[in-house]
């Protein structure tokens, strides 16, 4: 007698819920999807400035969570894009990127870090590199494949692997291994199925900058494993222990994968959307391929604004001054109120343990901290619970000039001061 599988139970159906309930993918959630009552911890945050405002419109709320850069595109990248905006020739479909903007950014990998591409069959535009981490995986992950990625970071290429059937293995960032990874950790029947290594350098949220030690380790494993690398340089040129370091400029990189850049964090261009993905001739060949299904390029004015600014080595180095100015302000007014953190090496975020309590309250997490600190100082920062209790402070906030960012500092100390803030059990 021929049986049947049941089918799996799913939330009974609710009057609210829409005929096609039942026909969400099991990727965010199938049947249940919309039905979770979990908050985001960025949700929590702004659930709690917007309490404190309403608590205490007399105290400005100082923003250390943010992590976007807080001036305009530099003149000169505006400028282009006026000009190019009404040129009839950027009308139409950009399709993979525009000739001029994949030279701008050969031109910058060689000027920057001595990395010598082909522009055509090395280079490829994305709309932000947020774009281009979630497509990779499409070229590579089958279910029941691996990627490795490090935590705490980023999520979106592990999303983006789980939505392909494959899993995601952590690989944690802690102080004990100077915020690397253990590649050799990797339990052997995970890395028998490993096919992409996603890293961070310098590592937002910890500020760890790369060394050329690390990346030559990595080389050498991930040919080792047969393991595709992609390093995510978002904050490469922010850079503040050495100069800034490519990936593809150690030997034998180029031959195991491909750095994703962004427009974003260097050159102050948050929401224009663009960046590039360069390296490996065949893979970026097939995030091409990729996204010539998913997207038809980025407006070509903007790539040729861009262009513009990639053009122009002082935009990088006046962002990098700025904050590493600010970073060194905010280093000094923690320690002096408790904190164990110093200067990171890249990056604009300054990442260090949680206070344990204040006063007479105790933390049982650095989500708790947050939320502290929010609610009764009207202080904004990120948590990280991920690998042990930590605080994002980002030096993103607006403030016109020094003498504002030094007044907003005298402020963060005299508040934190008299918190009691305490650090030991």
């Amino acid at each position: 007698m021929a049986t049947t599988t049941p089918a799996p139970s799913s939330p009974p159906a609710s009057p609210a819920d829409p005929w096609f309930q039942d026909r969400f993918a099991a990727r965010i959630g199938g049947a249940a999807y919309g039905k979770s009552n979990e908050i985001y911890k960025f949700e929590l945050i702004k659930r709690a400035k917007r309490q404190a405002l309403a608590d205490h419109p007399e105290r400005r709320m100082l923003d250390f969570g943010i992590g976007e850069n807080d001036e305009m595109a530099p003149e000169g990248v505006r400028a282009a894009m006026h000009r190019e905006i009404d040129l009839p020739e950027n009308r139409g479909y950009a399709d993979n990127g525009i000739a001029a903007f994949k030279e701008a950014a050969a031109a910058f990998m060689a000027r920057e870090f001595g990395v010598v591409l082909d522009p055509v069959r090395e280079v490829n535009h994305c709309i932000g590199s947020k774009t281009a981490l979630s497509m990779l995986p499409a070229a590579f992950i089958d279910p029941g494949d691996v990627t490795l990625m490090t935590v705490p970071g980023y999520p979106v290429a592990g999303t983006a692997t789980r939505w392909y059937g494959g899993e995601v293995h952590r690989l944690p960032l802690v102080a004990e291994n100077d915020f690397f990874p253990d590649l050799e950790g990797v339990p052997a029947d995970v890395l028998a199925r490993t096919k992409m290594l996603v890293l961070c350098y310098p590592n937002s949220p910890t500020g760890r900058a790369a060394t050329r030690d690390f990346y030559k380790r990595v080389v050498e494993w991930a040919m080792r494993h047969r393991v595709i690398v992609v390093q995510d340089a978002a904050h490469i040129m922010l850079s503040y222990d050495e100069e800034p370091l490519s990936f593809l400029s150690v030997d034998g990189a180029r031959e195991v994968g491909v750095e994703v850049h962004s427009l974003s964090k260097g050159f102050h261009m948050i929401g224009w959307r663009l960046g590039w993905v360069c390296g490996h001739e065949k893979i970026v060949r097939a995030f091409a391929d990729v996204k010539d299904n998913c997207d038809s390029g980025q407006f070509m004015a903007i790539q040729k604004a861009a262009a513009a600014g990639l053009a122009d080595p002082g935009i990088p180095r006046r962002v990098r001054e700025k904050y590493r100015r600010r970073l060194e302000k905010l280093v000094g007014v923690l320690r002096s109120c408790g904190f164990d953190c110093r200067m990171p090496g890249g990056t604009y975020f300054l990442y260090t343990k949680s206070p344990k309590g204040a006063g007479d309250r105790v933390f049982a997490t650095a989500q708790d901290a947050s939320q502290f600190l929010i609610r009764e100082l009207s202080m904004s920062t990120v948590p990280w619970d991920d690998c042990g209790p930590y605080l994002r402070f980002s030096v993103t906030y607006e403030a016109a000039d020094e003498e504002a960012e030094d007044d907003l500092m005298a402020e963060t100390h005299a508040r934190l001061s008299r918190a009691r803030l305490k650090f030991a059990v």
